[in-house]
Formats: C-alpha cells, structure tokens, sequence
C-alpha cells in the first residue's frame, strides 16, 4: 500500500480546493444543479495520486488502501470546499469497482483511468419501464450482428447522468428462451453511438438528472461486453452491492471537524431545540446517525476488500430514513417557511420521498436483509427456472 501523509495530502488540496464552509449547504444527489467542470478540475488535480480511489491498485491509479486508510484520507477533505461529485459517482463507486471485478485487463487500461482521471463519465443503465424493483425482467435486447458484434435495442428510465454521461453500463438480454437471470450480458455502450436518444425527465423537485433511454439497433462491439456472454445478472450484483455500500454519502468525521452536524447546529441556532419534543427527535437522530456511522465504517471495510455484501443493503434502508426523518424535522422546525420556493432546505424537502426508491426500493433492501442477513426464508419465486419468454407474458402458476 502506498501512504499519503496527512501533510501530502493538504498540500495537494491546498492547491485545487479552497477553505470548507460550514454554513453552506451540500447538494443532494445532484439535486438543484451540479457542476460537471468543478469536479472534473478536481479530478484531473488528483490524478494519479490515489486521493479519488484510493481502494484501487496502484497500477490504476489507486493507492492500494485498506478501509481504514480510505476513511482517513476521506476525513481529511472535510476542511476543503469540495465540488459536487453527484456526476462522477457511478464510474468511481460503481463502474471502476465492477470493472476490476470483471473487466478484461485490456477494459481496465482502456477505461478507468480515464474515470479516475474525470475524463469520461458513466450512467448505469438498468431500469426500465417493467424491470425495476424486478431488476431481472429486463427487456432491451442484445442481437449478435453479422460481424460478431451487438445490436441493443430497448428502453432503459431512470437513468441518472445519462444526460452528459460518455459511457453507459448497460445490462441486456442475449437469451430471452432461458430463465430471465442467466439470458442477460452487461455491456458498455457509447452514449454518442448512432441510435441513443437520451430524454430527460423533469422531477418534482425541479432537477433533471434522471432521464428515459431509447436505444435503436444500438451497435456494440464484442470489446465492450463486460463478462461472459449470459452472466450479466453476475455482474449487475457486483455493481449493485457497490451501489448500496456506498448509499450513505455523508464523509467520516474529520478530527478537527464540528462535534454537531449542520442540520443539527441549524436547528439550535434557529431556536427549535427549545421544544422539548423537536429537542428529544433530534437527539434521537443524532444518536440513529451515529449507529449508522458504524455500519457505513463496516461497509467500507467489505467494500475495499472487494467483497461488499448485504450490508450495504441496510445502509441503503437507514441512510435513506435518515435523510427523510432529518429533513422532516428541520421542515417541522420551520413551519410554513418550509413551503416556500426560496427555502434553502425546499430541494432537500421534495427530493426526500425518493430516497426510498432510487437505487433500489426500501422493500427490496429489507428482502435482501431478511434472506441473506437474518437466513429468513426466501418468497417465492415462481418464475425462477421459466424461460424469460413464458414469464413475460405472466402465465406461470406455481408448481404443487
């Protein structure tokens, strides 16, 4: 492992990032704006020293770093202004992961330093309008073309990024006569090829990172097809665990940093905490987010050694409840400022409903907790060993 000491790594944030301000609030999501330059600044400064990836192997960029080692050096950007790194997250916390899992060593030399590097940027194509939360029923179809090549054609929704995105991870069927999860193939798409049309789709919260994907007779080549033909499902659950691993994006505490978060210095300042009941809800919270401090720290350790499990499936679900309960009680605090357009915390407010829902719905999750933590027994699943074929047009009765 490569070390970076604490004062190497202020010398190389001194030069790219000014001083943190606590008083200013951190996008959520990317909700309400993002800057892709400002990330890409920071990156391209980086580069090369680890300080983006430092899980990585060193021959990628990487520092080779165990848990412990990356949630130091984490810790130690708390004091600087960073960018909105909404936009980079797929290719550095999902994509990257899953190509030095699956990737052939000429995908890991042609792709990943340019996703360290802020070079290119990566969308994760997996939903669709009838594959979501049965993310194994999807439909986009992969051909074989006459050159050895493939030919994508489908619709993916909820595409995040995929309006300024360079590459898309796209999982496709190649065998629809097989049961739905061994019939699919990951692939890498360009989002610049004859045939993607990418439409963004407006929220309530008035963002647009979310966007509907048309792909028509989309050409692949063979290069770009990550894993083995008919292991895609393999590879989704790669990216997946690495998607929910990291679904609490808030930064270890830095030692120097503020005992209290923001949202809780916000509400003393504003005079809320004199109501006994919002003062209980808080530390109630406070001590809930903590807990789940010492899950995202177990995460982490799985998620460096390569091996994220179901764990990050229970950060997903309390992560998410943390950020609802949290802006919930600072919206209660307000009163009926809250309602306004021009409250900082509006965004926040109308993003919360989806956080149970984006990167993979609260019922799945506790699914996934429930067979793979707690060994509760698996709900049925009728179409498990049923050509994709039969069990999409939905005539499967359960065997007796």
């Amino acid at each position: 492992m490569n070390a970076l000491s604490d004062d190497e790594v202020h010398r190389l944030l001194d030069a790219v990032l000014g001083p943190r301000d606590a008083s200013r609030r951190a996008t959520t999501l990317g909700a309400g704006g993002y800057d892709l330059e400002a990330g890409r600044r920071y990156l391209a400064a980086v580069a090369g020293t680890g300080l983006a990836v430092p899980t990585w192997p060193v021959e990628f960029g990487g520092l080779g770093a165990d848990a412990a080692e990356a949630r130091r050096l984490e810790a130690l950007h708390h004091r600087y202004a960073m960018p909105d790194m909404y936009p980079f997250r797929v290719g550095l916390k999902f994509v990257g992961p899953t190509l030095l899992a699956h990737g052939t060593p000429e995908q890991q030399q042609r792709w990943l330093a340019a996703i360290a590097s802020g070079k290119e940027i990566w969308c994760q194509m997996f939903s669709e309008p009838e594959a979501g939360s049965d993310l194994a029923n999807v439909a986009t179809i992969a051909r074989r073309g006459p050159a050895g090549d493939w030919i994508l054609t489908g619709q993916k929704v909820w595409t995040s990024r995929a309006a300024y995105a360079d590459w898309g991870i796209c999982l496709a069927r190649t065998d629809p006569d097989v049961p739905k999860h061994r019939g699919m193939t990951m692939f890498a798409v360009d989002m610049s090829a004859p045939g993607v049309d990418v439409r963004p789709l407006r929220q309530m919260n008035g963002d647009a990172s979310f966007s509907e994907v048309f792909l028509t007779d989309v050409p692949v080549p063979d290069e770009n097809r990550i894993g083995e033909v008919g292991q895609g499902w393999k590879v989704a659950l790669t990216l997946l665990a690495h998607e929910r691993s990291n679904a609490d994006r808030s930064a270890p505490p830095a030692r120097d940093a503020p005992l209290l978060p923001s949202w809780l210095t916000e509400l003393a300042d504003s005079g809320a905490l004199a109501d006994p009941v919002l003062r209980e809800e808080a530390m109630e919270l406070f001590c809930y987010d903590r807990a789940i401090h010492h899950l995202q720290q177990r995460a982490a350790e799985l998620r460096a050694a390569g091996k994220p499990g179901p764990e990050g499936s229970g950060l997903k679900v309390h992560g998410a409840r943390s950020f609802k309960r949290r802006v919930d009680l600072l919206a209660r605090a307000r009163g009926a400022e809250a309602l306004r357009s021009d409250w900082p915390g509006c965004v926040d407010l109308l993003t919360a409903p989806s956080m149970s829902i984006r990167g993979g719905t609260d019922e799945i999750q506790l699914n996934v907790i429930g067979e793979r933590i707690l060994g509760l027994p698996a709900e049925p699943r009728v179409d498990r060993d049923v050509p994709w074929t039969v069990a999409r047009r939905g005539a499967i009765t359960p065997s007796r």
